[in-house]
């Protein structure tokens, strides 16, 4: 029974073996009988179509009720035509400082603009004062090209800033009046009930 190990090993090489013939078809049709291939089901392609209508109908439905709830008619504010405007230096191209003066003023300015409420009762009113406010932009715009012109100074940069406190006064004077009609408004009607 002592074998030596080496002379075993080396009977195995010479004796290589081999599969039988047809091993290979023989077994893929094992494998294809007991796994089978499925077919893609076509449901999956019906609920992505079904989910793509779904989402559709949404966004439609969506959109269309965000538009009634627009006003028919939007105030303009700014008239000018950004391609019109020439690239040259602003008030906030001056100095930090003034970067954030302008944003501020701005920003205050949008925000009052965008908390209006326009009614049929108000709106000559508003209409009147965004009248204002657009003559005012236009001069904003003239004391920037006035800036680039003749490069920045105390007279320009001082006009400049008190053009923006112009603008949010006068928003704030709008949003008191249009208070002030609508405490009325509801005074009078307290007062026809009593």
């Amino acid at each position: 029974m002592s074998q030596d190990l080496r002379e075993l090993f080396e009977g195995e090489r010479d004796n290589k073996h081999r599969m039988k013939q047809g091993h290979e078809s023989r077994f893929l049709t094992r494998l294809d009988t007991a796994m089978p291939i499925q077919e893609k089901s076509r449901w999956r392609i019906w609920s992505a179509a079904a989910s793509a209508v779904i989402l559709l109908g949404i966004g439609v439905y969506f959109f269309s009720t965000t538009e009634e709830d627009l006003p028919a008619k939007t105030t303009v504010v700014d008239k000018t035509d950004d391609t019109q405007k020439e690239h040259g230096i602003s008030l906030g191209d001056l100095s930090p400082d003034l970067r954030n003066l302008e944003d501020y003023y701005m920003a205050n300015i949008n925000l009052e603009i965008s908390q209006l409420e326009v009614s049929a009762e108000n709106k000559e009113l508003v209409d009147n004062f965004m009248e204002r406010l657009s003559d005012l932009n236009i001069e904003y715009n003239e004391l920037n090209k006035e800036l680039n012109a003749m490069g920045p100074n105390d007279q320009t940069i001082s006009a400049l800033i008190q053009n923006l406190q112009l603008r949010l006064d006068l928003l704030l004077k709008l949003k008191n009046k249009l208070n002030e009609l609508k405490s009325s408004k509801n005074g009078q009607v307290k007062n026809n009930t009593i």
